[in-house]
């Protein structure tokens, strides 16, 4: 009898930050997790951001994250189809991850059906009205021509220079994520907009660093997964719907 029914998504791991320390007990808390969900998980989705910063240079990787990734590979070895939405801190990902552990790398928002309903998934950054400040950034970033010129430097300068510069905009975000209301929140605004076009039951997310399940007035419900610097939240889907979870909560 198959027991792997279920799909589950999971966002904004953001391993590598606020320190190696910290980044460790983190990585050993997702572990537990996917241990966890291997028991009857068909299809895992991760939803972008699972590392703090990453680039592939053409014969070196960012150093850590060892255990996660064995514990992916063996996810995909025991049949389990693992889906990687990049995000925009792990945006330079290029075929590492798909050649050595055999997971569906997406680089856009992408549609899906499960139980017979229609799903959209997404990171979710750049995507809704406003911040066109980062939207040029995430253009330029997205450039070849920058990547190119970025694996020119030595993996010692450009992963120290990247992560430096990832801490630096951690430091900034002091003030705690809350709900900003329908009318604030960018990507209430894309779901509303994507569902004039086709309906979905579900709309899911990340990026927002804040579990959200909000009801669209088509029927469809907006979810953004949360992440795994302060909520440990994480989503999983079956036939009988949608919920949003919190691992080891006690």
């Amino acid at each position: 009898m198959n027991t792997r029914t279920k799909i589950y998504f999971a966002s904004d791991f953001h391993l590598g930050t606020p320190s190696y320390e910290a980044s460790r007990v983190r990585e050993d808390k997702i572990i537990r997790w996917l241990d966890q969900i291997s028991v009857d998980a068909k299809e895992l989705f991760l939803v972008g951001d699972i590392f703090d910063f990453w680039f592939e240079y053409k014969a070196a990787i960012p150093k850590g994250f060892i255990r996660f990734q064995g514990k992916i590979a063996s996810l995909v070895d025991s049949g389990i189809k693992v889906h990687f939405f990049i995000g925009n801190h792990d945006m330079w990902m290029f075929d590492y991850f798909p050649q050595e552990l055999g997971i569906i790398m997406h680089r856009k928002e992408q549609a899906f059906s499960f139980f017979g309903k229609a799903i959209f998934i997404g990171h979710g950054d750049g995507l809704g009205p406003g911040d066109s400040g980062y939207k040029f950034i995430k253009k330029v970033f997205a450039s070849p021509f920058l990547q190119w010129m970025f694996a020119r430097l030595h993996p010692n300068l450009g992963i120290g220079i990247a992560n430096y510069w990832s801490r630096k905009s951690r430091a900034k975000e002091k003030e705690p994520q809350v709900f900003l209301g329908e009318e604030k929140e960018w990507l209430i605004d894309y779901c509303k907009e994507i569902s004039k076009e086709q309906h979905y039951e579900y709309m899911i997310f990340g990026h927002r660093h804040l579990p959200i399940e909000f009801d669209l007035k088509n029927g469809g419900r907006y979810i953004n997964l949360g992440d795994w610097l302060n909520h440990f939240t994480y989503g999983v889907l079956d036939k009988e719907g949608f919920k949003l979870n919190k691992f080891e909560s006690k």
